[in-house]
């Protein structure tokens, strides 16, 4: 087995496909052009459900004169979100003007870069390289001078495999509760509007239980502590803690008095990327909330699903949207929240909806849960399989 050594980005790189310059003429349809939103933290392969323009196929085979990504490439923001990666595994879209992509020599694994580049060092290095502004941006020959740890080809790929086995299990369970949701979605949309009954009264939400929003205030950091919550932190249906920062156990305290979340609540998001909803079904809660919409189903917990799946509805979508203000940065305020109306259903009829998906949902938090045992085994491996700290044998 041999040792890691350290060798520039330039020289395991073959092509850098930068496509800067003027923006391509857009069309209603046609190839994906990638932009840096469709990379994420959370996501190994490019997020083509984020696409929002495209390009025709006479710009596609014209414009771009560095080409395009192909499957094995690294997709890497310039400016924005520093620190993100993505693997392309599709030979599909262009793309835009601050994203570019790497094309590693035969003799590299691409999967094994894309883990360094990702883990935390690779991140940090990445975030080193800011040469500030408006917003964080860094220089692609600066890039290729970072020192990335090398072994040999074998041990590369078997490294690769060994995280991306882990990743693809994580991906597995996380379109096993898409499939679930929707599935919950589609009972809803059965039981509460095809099949709603004329005589079914409206009843105002806070009538029902509280609405309230986390703390307006900015607890000081701290190394050991709590983890504060905010939007961002809201995921697709889950949280992403790891990336909170920490709190001190008094200020901690002090949050809870105004917006404490108890098992059943609802956090939905209500500045930025407004709607993204989590609802919390763990008896161990340990972090609290800034500037997040806090629906108390805790207060009544029959209510806690269909509250969930409303808010995810086109019904529920639509209120969002009508009541969203702001124009630097978007927001829906806690009174508008708070003046919701849900159909005053008969507690037989809620009681047997409940019944039919508490399962559903049972298994959705039971994926959560393992996802996050795989998440935080991947990130322990991860650095010390890069770092060489943890060795691995290859045949």
């Amino acid at each position: 087995m041999s040792d890691r050594i350290e060798i520039p980005l330039r020289d395991l790189v073959e092509v850098v496909v930068d496509n800067r310059g003027k923006t391509p003429p857009i069309s209603e349809a046609g190839h994906e052009l990638l932009e840096v939103n469709a990379i994420s933290q959370d996501r190994r392969t490019p997020d083509y459900s984020k696409v929002r323009k495209f390009v025709s196929e006479e710009t596609y085979r014209n414009w771009f004169r560095k080409g395009h990504p192909q499957p094995g490439d690294i997709l890497v923001p310039t400016v924005g979100t520093i620190g993100n990666v993505a693997l392309v595994r599709e030979n599909r879209g262009a793309i835009a003007q601050n994203l570019i992509a790497l094309r590693l020599k035969e003799n590299v694994d691409s999967g094994y870069v894309y883990y360094f580049l990702s883990s935390s060092l690779g991140k940090d290095l990445m975030l080193s390289l800011d040469i500030g502004g408006v917003q964080p941006s860094i220089k692609v020959p600066h890039l290729l001078d970072l020192e990335i740890p090398i072994t040999d080809y074998e041990e590369q790929m078997t490294v690769a495999a060994i995280l991306s086995s882990l990743d693809d299990k994580i991906d597995l369970l996380r379109r096993q509760n898409k499939t679930l949701e929707a599935l919950a979605e589609t009972l809803f949309r059965q039981w509460f509007v095809e099949e709603a009954q004329d005589d079914w009264k409206k009843v105002k939400i806070t009538d029902l239980f509280e609405v309230r929003d986390g703390t307006h205030d900015s607890p000081k950091q701290t190394v050991i502590g709590r983890p504060l919550i905010t939007s961002k932190h809201i995921l697709d249906g889950r949280l992403d803690i790891g990336n909170a920062y920490l709190i001190s156990e008094d200020d901690f305290n002090k949050v809870n008095q105004r917006s404490k979340v108890d098992t059943w609540d609802i956090l939905f998001s209500m500045i930025g990327t407004i709607g993204l909803l989590y609802l919390e079904k763990s008896p161990d809660i340990n972090y609290v909330i800034k500037n997040i919409g806090l629906f108390k189903t805790s207060q009544n917990p029959d209510w806690a699903i269909y509250t969930y799946l409303w808010l995810r509805s086109p019904i529920g979508r639509q209120f969002i949207d009508e009541h969203t203000s702001g124009s630097t940065q978007e927001y829906v305020a806690l009174s508008s929240l708070r003046g919701i109306t849900f159909q005053e259903l008969p507690k037989e009829t809620l009681n047997k909806f409940n019944k039919l998906v508490s399962g559903t949902f049972s298994k959705i938090y039971l994926n959560r849960n393992q996802v996050q045992t795989l998440e935080k085994l991947r990130d322990t491996l991860l650095p010390k399989l890069m770092s060489g700290e943890v060795r691995v044998s290859h045949a």
